[in-house]
């Protein structure tokens, strides 16, 4: 208690009055109620305030500042002077003015006010601003909204206010014709009832109705005239998928140096004056991953889609192109040009040589398969679903007559070649076949697409004998068999080549993968060596590269074009000879 008397100090601006002291209260320390906080979180001194040694704003304090919306306290000492300052800046347009509480946004631009109107004002006005262009002003009386001019022209008047009155309505009304007697059917005083025009519009009508072809009125009736046909022009269908049949319009051009040899023979011939044995049997030598280009054949700007060597002795070379032409090269002795197929009216999916070689399939974009003599250039048949053939497969057998062809719409279609009729159809898939491989002696086939997964069937048999699917597995766009037959390579869309067994149990080999190269986005060839001791598949950077089959390493990589290299076969004798082709046209022979 001795403490309330002691002397009372503040710092205040009325610091200067301070209470009135006992006589009788023994002296005591001064104690501080309100003390001195430092303020040198502003940029400025108050000039009523103590200087301080550091004039340097502090972060923490200036931290301490900073209120939050929903603070109901502050944890600093606030100068009188801030705290009635006037309030600065822009007025608040959301802030009401009888209160503080902001107008909170009720539309999407802002705050609309609401007005409280009946429906059949609001009707009213709306068809008035429709037929004339102008409404009264809701949250104004007497004020208007739109064409002010024609407002005041017409006074302000709404639709209902600007109604006929009845003597000009019966004036209009007088005009009409009589409704006529009921007992006469036609001719002069006939029965019109509510079907009777007025008399000052009935030419008006006809002329307006022959001359601008209007529909007639509720109370007129239609009169049918003789209509003279008009023959249209056939609609254009260059801009949809059902172009015309072009099928029967394929031609071939040779471009070689000569048909036939001395002796009457075709390039069909194998050469036997090589100082390889072309007819040996394949694989038979070892192979080597070539190290240099030898030869470049090209002839057209658009990319290449399919290669393929002619069977077993690889001395011919066909290509697939985008500008849908096939080309015949030949690949000893001079390496010329030979022959070119042209039917197709798009570009070219797959191409594939009968087993015998006398014949080879393509597949287009044009929804036409067509089977090719390869000697004389000249279509032996044509086959049709309606669809994409994304990949086309002859049966290996020679006996065989047969080709199947995996389609856009999920399909694998078998036909036979003589008959040119569909015999067996292939439908479990989920989306559109990528690859087909014949395995098993050819007895089975393995087919995969973008749905991720691999079917394995029997040939002839359209149910599955298995599928595979796991959520980690990818497309597999593009697939080889292995020299050996126990396995199949595929080509995934996770930038790696993966190795299924071939036989009963068609498992994946999981010591078997081959990474190190970029191919997501495309469809890039993968092939083995003859003799199964090299994987060769291209890149989307323009690379080629060459795994080895047992350790899954990569042996070599070059660089074989500026662009991805999307074919690459080798081939079926020499050692170490491969063919490459991309997106720039051009076909390379490496050795």
């Amino acid at each position: 208690m001795a403490l309330l008397g002691a002397e009372y100090e503040s710092s205040d601006e009325d610091s200067s009055i301070s209470l009135p002291k006992s006589s009788n209260v023994t002296s005591a320390t001064p104690i501080v109620a309100a003390p001195e906080v430092s303020l040198d979180v502003w940029s400025y001194q108050f000039p009523y305030l103590k200087p301080q040694t550091n004039i340097m704003q502090d972060p923490m304090r200036l931290q301490l500042m900073l209120a939050k919306p929903t603070d109901t306290s502050i944890s600093y000492n606030v100068p009188y002077a801030d705290l009635s300052r006037a309030s600065m800046g822009p007025a608040n347009p959301f802030k009401s003015t009888e209160g503080n509480a902001l107008k909170r946004k009720n539309v999407l631009t802002g705050y609309a006010e609401e007005a409280v109107i009946s429906d059949a004002t609001f009707t009213t006005q709306h068809r008035t601003f429709q037929s004339t262009g102008y409404a009264q002003d809701p949250g104004a009386a007497g004020q208007y909204v739109g064409d002010l001019a024609l407002a005041q022209r017409l006074e302000g008047k709404d639709v209902v206010q600007m109604r006929p009155s009845k003597e000009a309505s019966e004036e209009f009304r007088r005009k009409r014709q009589k409704k006529g007697d009921a007992s006469i059917v036609d001719g002069e005083g006939a029965y019109r009832g509510p079907w009777a025009r007025y008399e000052s519009l009935d030419q008006a009508y006809e002329d307006e109705a022959a001359l601008a072809g209007e529909e007639l009125a509720s109370d007129e009736e239609y009169i049918e005239e003789a209509i003279v046909p008009v023959r249209a022009p056939a609609m254009s269908k260059e801009a949809t998928g059902y172009e015309d049949d072009v099928s029967t319009a394929e031609t071939t051009e040779f471009h070689g140096s000569q048909l036939y040899d001395y002796q009457g023979r075709s390039y069909m011939h194998v050469p036997l004056d090589l100082d390889i044995d072309l007819r040996k049997e394949s694989g038979a030598d070892r192979n080597y991953h070539p190290k240099k280009q030898i030869f470049k054949w090209k002839f057209g700007s658009k990319p290449i889609t399919a290669l393929r060597f002619f069977p077993h002795s690889g001395h011919l070379l066909l290509s697939a192109s985008a500008d849908s032409k096939i080309k015949l090269y030949s690949v000893y002795n001079e390496r010329e040009l030979l022959r070119s197929y042209s039917g197709h009216s798009k570009s070219v999916s797959d191409i594939t040589f009968s087993t015998s070689g006398t014949t080879f399939l393509s597949g287009s974009y044009d929804r036409k398969m067509a089977l090719w003599d390869v000697e004389t250039g000249k279509v032996i048949s044509r086959f049709n679903t309606g669809k994409i053939p994304h990949v086309v497969k002859f049966h290996p057998d020679e006996s065989s007559h047969e080709f199947l062809a995996g389609m856009s719409d999920n399909k694998i279609v078998q036909f036979d070649t003589r008959s040119g009729e569909m015999t067996q159809e292939y439908n479990h898939h989920l989306a559109s076949i990528n690859t087909i491989t014949f395995v098993d002696d050819n007895r089975r086939m393995i087919s995969s697409s973008d749905d991720k997964s691999i079917l394995a069937w029997e040939i002839g048999i359209p149910v599955p004998i298995k599928r595979i699917a796991e959520p980690h597995m990818y497309s597999l766009v593009r697939a080889t068999p292995h020299p050996s037959g126990k396995s199949v390579a595929f080509q995934s869309s996770d930038n790696q080549i993966v190795v299924y067994a071939s036989t009963d149990r068609f498992r994946q080999n999981r010591k078997k993968v081959f990474k190190g190269h970029n191919c997501a986005g495309y469809g890039i060839d993968v092939d083995i060596s003859p003799d199964g001791q090299f994987v060769m598949t291209g890149d989307t950077g323009g690379f080629v590269c060459f795994y080895d089959w047992k350790n899954t390493k990569m042996l070599h990589k070059f660089m074989a074009s500026e662009g991805p290299v999307t074919c690459a076969q080798w081939h079926p004798q020499e050692t170490s000879k491969v063919v490459t082709a991309g997106l720039d046209g051009a076909i390379k022979y490496w050795d």
